[in-house]
């Protein structure tokens, strides 16, 4: 019996994924953290704006929440956010748009992420897309093909070959 948190060879066997298909993952993921969102407002912002203002009425201006909520439900947005990723990476080191690409985030020695790599890395991986997307292009660069938020963290995002037909 195998071990799912461990890729069944050495890391280095694997190929390093490549820009384009990191791109592509995160498109297929924003899919969902877009519905995520989604949730997020009707479960948590719905009932607040009714909680602090009522039942809309017709034509009427809303002003909106007080600058300390609001700090507080982007807060909580965000964690919801990088918390999906956390989950995903820290279970079975890809998350949806990973496994349609099949690409899975993984330590140099093969092991699944740890907590605090996967926390780290939920936080900087947005900030290096930020940033023009510099963190991501320079997985250009040879020898090792790694994102700036890869070599922070220590891990790396590996293509799975396909397994059966």
């Amino acid at each position: 019996m195998t071990n799912s948190n461990v890729l069944p060879t050495a890391c280095n066997e694997f190929t390093s994924a490549g820009l384009l298909r990191r791109i592509a993952a995160l498109i297929y993921d924003l899919f969902l953290l877009a519905a995520m969102v989604m949730a997020y407002a009707l479960v948590i912002i719905t009932p607040l704006r009714v909680t602090f203002y009522g039942m809309p009425e017709e034509n009427v201006d809303w002003l909106g929440f007080p600058a300390w909520l609001q700090i507080v439900i982007m807060l909580g947005l965000i964690f919801v956010l990088i918390g999906y990723y956390w989950l995903c990476w820290r279970k079975q080191g890809q998350s949806m748009g990973m496994k349609a690409w099949r690409l899975k985030l993984v330590q140099s020695n093969g092991e699944l992420a740890t907590n605090q790599q996967c926390w780290l890395r939920a936080i900087i991986a947005p900030l290096s897309l930020a940033f023009f997307g510099i963190g991501y292009l320079w997985c250009l660069l040879p020898p090792n093909k790694e994102c700036i938020h890869d070599r922070i963290t220590g891990t790396k995002v590996v293509v799975v070959p396909k397994i059966g037909n």
